[in-house]
């Protein structure tokens, strides 16, 4: 398992490379899937931590909501701000074959996708985003995070 794993944190590591993000790679050996685990992991509190919550709109495109992790989001509000119907949450097939990582490693960045990033998320300096694998994390500003990702900042927590 942990050979799988390892692909995708290889994966966002060279994105990162290519495309000169400025963040660090971090790799446990325990789980991250969690917000708990991965602030404890970190020995950060869930407010250091960004979820990445995927869902799905009517024509088959990927949307990534960015909140804090004590946040939880709002499928309305983020269908009102693309104005499109409220979007379905991603089961964990979709969120691996459309962003091409596991539910519970997802990145804020380095795929496809419609980035929605909450204006709590930029109130942080530095925040932990999901290092491709269920066991890395992303340490990086928040202000690189939406240049990386080219994020639209809207309220989307509930």
């Amino acid at each position: 398992m942990k050979i799988t794993l390892q692909k995708y944190e290889e994966k966002i590591k060279e994105y990162m490379v290519q495309n000169n993000v400025q963040g660090e790679h971090l790799t446990f050996e325990q789980s991250c899937h969690s917000v708990e685990a991965a602030a404890k992991a970190v020995e950060a509190t869930p407010e250091d931590l960004v979820k990445n919550i995927c869902l799905v709109d009517d024509e088959g495109r990927l949307i990534i909501a960015i909140v804090k992790g004590e946040d939880r989001v709002s499928t309305k509000r983020f269908g009102k701000a693309l104005g499109i119907n409220t979007p379905k949450i991603a089961n964990p097939e979709e969120v691996l074959a459309k962003s091409g990582y596991p539910a519970g490693g997802v990145p804020s960045f380095g795929f496809n996708g419609v980035f929605l990033i909450d204006p709590k998320v930029l109130e942080k300096d530095y925040v932990y985003t999901g290092g491709g694998s269920t066991s890395s994390l992303v340490k990086i500003s928040s202000e690189e995070l939406q240049r990386v990702n080219q994020g639209q900042v809207v309220r989307i927590r509930k």
